[in-house]
């Protein structure tokens, strides 16, 4: 396989990763919406909207604020707009999205959670994104360090490295079938498969990280695996805490 992998849209080339980052947006809005159709619990049109604008907010301005604080000196050194905007990170994406939505139901004075119905809809969104950003090869910063192993693959340059993307879709597919059964249960409390989600994927991506390019920031550890231990700790607690109040 060459990389990049690239099509022709309007006399126009574009790299595979937009193409499937907006096919991936547009399928898991529709199995959302699907789902959404399905599911007994209904939200007043003023709390859906709330938590829509609130998750779609953060998730843009978390984006790309994490994404081009990975490399805070490149940033100030240089400042191009263009840059800026096409810089973006799922991690931030997800930590900002989710503070705009407490934001947002705070705002509405609502309670319960409202994460367990996007939890699949966004996996498979995060999956479709992930197979543009192995197409895109090392044309994009979603690429592994060079790798002896295995696992290692040509990605556009001289160098084996780990398919990051791939290892990232494998992770999406077991979690997948894992968070299922523990839906399928019906034993858990409201949210708490969107909270197990959140910790399993930030705890996957701060260790995925050490095998990516990364400016070191703090020790060894870059802005991306900084967000992530936030959010893992964020989670530990209050799974612990509705664990606490739910066995009560």
């Amino acid at each position: 396989m060459d990389f990049p992998v690239t099509f022709h849209i309007f006399d126009t080339t574009v790299l595979a990763h937009p193409v499937f980052e907006a096919l991936g947006m547009f399928i898991g809005m529709r199995y959302y919406f699907f789902l959404k159709r399905k599911s007994k619990e209904k939200l007043s049109f003023n709390t859906s909207a709330a938590v829509l604008i609130g998750a779609t907010a953060g998730a843009l301005i978390g984006s790309k604020l994490i994404g081009n604080l990975e490399n805070p000196y490149k940033l100030f050194e240089h400042f191009d707009f263009k840059t800026i905007w096409t810089n973006n990170t799922i991690v931030g994406g997800l930590a900002f999205g989710l503070m705009g939505v407490e934001l947002a139901k705070k705002i509405v004075g609502h309670k319960e959670s409202t994460g367990d119905l996007i939890v699949f809809p966004l996996m498979l969104a995060m999956i479709i994104g992930r197979i543009g950003c192995f197409l895109t090869g090392i044309y994009e910063e979603t690429y592994g360090l060079p790798t002896k192993s295995i696992f290692g693959m040509h990605l556009g340059d001289q160098y084996l490295r780990h398919p990051v993307a791939l290892y990232e879709i494998a992770f999406l597919i077991v979690l997948w079938i894992v968070l299922k059964m523990i839906q399928r249960q019906k034993k858990h409390p409201s949210g708490f498969v969107f909270q197990s989600f959140m910790l399993s994927y930030f705890a996957f991506r701060f260790l995925l990280d050490f095998i990516k390019p990364r400016l070191e920031l703090v020790g060894n550890l870059g802005t991306i695996q900084l967000v992530c231990l936030c959010v893992i700790i964020y989670y530990i607690f209050k799974i612990k805490n509705i664990k606490t109040v739910h066995s009560h």
